[in-house]
């Protein structure tokens, strides 16, 4: 495996002191834009979503980003409403599995049913963001982790293209390790 690549899996393993930033001292936009960035289970879903586009290529490396934020935002809103999502954190954990297990197994999946699926993952995300959200202004926690979530897509993305090259085994090895890393998260 390329060294940058371990690197970022190997900095999955590393949890912050702190939960999350307190928005009162951080500003709300911050303590949204690294709400999703220190969850193990938030970063390895969304970087599947970037890796599983690349795999899918076309108009997936767009598509399927762009479901998982649509329905990410979807699912603050229903939390904000007040409004339950059953098994929020099981859904969650399911979708770093499914989602790392789409990539290692290289699943081509129609558009459509592709993006459905990270369309799901991203309602719970998001529904478990907007849960969190505490004392935090709504509007720029929300601007905030949509900005991490679609940053972490594109970090997925451009892992995939890094080490495609003609080197789908590791492409399809980083998703193992999403899947690997999300039985780890689930056990813990």
């Amino acid at each position: 495996m390329r060294p940058l690549p371990l690197a970022v899996l190997l900095s999955l393993a590393a949890a912050p002191a702190l939960a999350h930033l307190d928005p009162g001292e951080h500003g709300s936009f911050l303590a949204g834009v690294t709400h999703p960035l220190f969850g193990a289970d938030h970063v390895l879903a969304m970087i599947a979503v970037g890796l599983w586009g690349a795999v899918l290529g076309g108009r997936a490396r767009l598509w399927l980003p762009t479901a998982f934020v649509g329905a990410m935002v979807l699912g603050f809103g229903l939390a904000l409403g007040g409004i339950p999502l059953p098994f929020v954190e099981p859904m969650i954990l399911a979708s770093v599995l499914l989602l790392g297990l789409a990539v290692a197994l290289w699943w081509q999946l129609p558009m459509a049913a592709a993006a459905g699926l990270v369309a799901l993952a991203g309602l719970a995300h998001g529904h478990a963001h907007g849960g969190e959200l505490g004392e935090a202004g709504a509007l720029a926690f929300g601007a905030g982790f949509v900005l991490a979530t679609a940053a972490l897509h594109g970090v997925g993305l451009l892992l995939a293209w890094g080490a495609w090259r003609g080197h789908e085994r590791i492409v399809r090895g980083m998703g193992a390790v999403v899947a690997l890393a999300g039985l780890w998260v689930a056990a813990g």
